[in-house]
C-alpha cells in the first residue's frame, strides 16, 4: 500500500497524500482505532468513505502517529496530543494530511468539476476570472481558490468564518504553484502562504500561517 506522495513544505511541515486503490479489508490490516473512530467507521454507509477513512490512518502512521494520537473538537477540527498541528482531507479516491510542528496548517483536495462554476459566486468575486483563456482554466483556478479558502477555514475551525467576506486569495499564475492569502476576522488580520498542485484531475491545496 504505497503512499501516493509526500511533500516537504518546510523544515517543520510535511504533507502526505494517498491514492485509495486497496480494498477495505486490506486497508483495515494493522489499523487500531479508538472506540470513537471505530463507531464513526461503522456508521459510514459508503464503502468509499470507509476506505478513505482507513487510508487516512495509514497516513497517520507515515507521519509517525496512530489513531489514538488524534482527537477532535466539537466542531470536528482534529488535534494532535503532542501539540503539533494536523489537517485532514479526502475527495473521492484521494486522501491527505498535513503536519505542522510550529504553525497551524490546513489542507484540501478537490476534484476539478464544472459544478464549481455554479457555486463560485458564493466564495469569490467570479468576474475576476473572466479573463482566463477557457472554461477549463476557470475551473482549475476556481478549484485552487476554493481549496485555499477551505484550507484556511480548517485552520480556524470556526463556523462563523465566511469564505466570501473574510478570506482573500491573491491572484496567481498556474506555474507559480503558490500564492498568498489573508484572513480578516473578528478585528484581526492574518497572512498565510498557500501552495497547490494538480494531478489526475484533482487539486491539492495546503496553507500555513506566515511569520
Amino acid at each position: 500500500m504505497p503512499i501516493y506522495k509526500s511533500i516537504t513544505v518546510s523544515p517543520n511541515t510535511t504533507a502526505y497524500l494517498w491514492k485509495v486503490t486497496e480494498s477495505e479489508h486490506d486497508l483495515a490490516k494493522g489499523v487500531e482505532l479508538t472506540t470513537h473512530c471505530q463507531n464513526r467507521l461503522e456508521s459510514m454507509k459508503s464503502e468509499m468513505h470507509r476506505r478513505a477513512f482507513l487510508s487516512i490512518r495509514h497516513l497517520f502512521f507515515e507521519a509517525g502517529y496512530e489513531d489514538k494520537d488524534v482527537y477532535y473538537s466539537d466542531f470536528g477540527k482534529p488535534y494532535l496530543k503532542d501539540g503539533n498541528h494536523i489537517s485532514i482531507t479526502h475527495s473521492h479516491n484521494f486522501t491527505g494530511i498535513i503536519i505542522g510542528k510550529k504553525e497551524e496548517v490546513g489542507i484540501d483536495i478537490e476534484k476539478q468539476r464544472e459544478k464549481i462554476l455554479r457555486i463560485a459566486y458564493k466564495f469569490t468575486p467570479i468576474h475576476e476570472y473572466r479573463t482566463l483563456a477557457n472554461t477549463e482554466a476557470i475551473i482549475r483556478k476556481l478549484t485552487i481558490v476554493w481549496g485555499a479558502k477551505e484550507s484556511l477555514y480548517k485552520i480556524y475551525g470556526e463556523p462563523g468564518l465566511s469564505f466570501l467576506k473574510h478570506i482573500d486569495v491573491s491572484d496567481f499564475r498556474f506555474d507559480d504553484l503558490k500564492t498568498k492569502a489573508k484572513v480578516r476576522y473578528q478585528g484581526q488580520k492574518s497572512e498565510f502562504g498557500v501552495d497547490f498542485l494538480e494531478f489526475e484531475g484533482f487539486t491539492c491545496v495546503y496553507a500555513q500561517k506566515e511569520d
